[in-house]
């Protein structure tokens, strides 16, 4: 036990480098975005319609110590009638068609729809599946759709920036994000 301690101070833990300084500027940027949109903070109720876990994971780690979304402005909220945007996952599974219709309903307008991941958008590797019915606007209108699989949180967060500020999309800007 006490080897394995002094090992364990001795040695850097091992981690993977962020850029800080591009999460600092986007969410900077995103912050100002929100304020000037909705001039309050972005409520998102996040739907999960079958996907792998892999979207969820990386939209959980928003709201860890490192990201910590909402201090941009951006909340996840429990229930879609707080909610004005949809942040859906995954391909619409047969069961979840109606789940997600419903939560869509329950989503007061003005609302946005968000495709996040690859099988979100179509279905990716749940292509042909039995299980599936189709990509997200195969079952309600989307408005974004963040590709990925999965998409990082920065990728997540820019996605965010270019649905609320779509001038920031047209200056040139690098956006892994695909609007439809």
């Amino acid at each position: 036990m006490r080897k394995r301690l002094l090992k364990n101070l001795m040695h850097a833990p091992v981690t993977e480098a962020i850029a800080t300084v591009d999460l600092e500027a986007v969410g900077s940027e995103l912050r100002g975005a929100v304020t000037r949109t909705l001039g309050r903070s972005l409520a998102i109720r996040e739907v999960d319609a079958g996907s792998c876990n892999g979207c969820e994971l990386e939209i959980h780690a928003l709201n860890n110590p490192l990201y910590d979304i909402e201090r941009f402005g951006i909340r996840f909220v429990a229930s879609p009638r707080h909610a004005d945007a949809l942040l859906v996952t995954g391909p619409v599974t047969h069961n979840m068609r109606e789940a997600l219709e419903r939560t869509f309903a329950a989503v007061p307008a003005p609302k946005w729809v968000i495709a996040t991941g690859d099988c979100a958008a179509g279905c990716g590797v749940f292509t042909g599946s039995y299980a599936c019915l189709g990509a997200v606007a195969q079952v309600i209108p989307v408005d974004l759709v963040i590709r990925g699989c999965p998409p990082t949180p920065l990728s997540l967060m820019r996605g965010l920036l270019s649905l609320l500020a779509p001038q920031h999309a047209a200056q040139g800007a690098p956006m892994p994000v695909a609007p439809t």
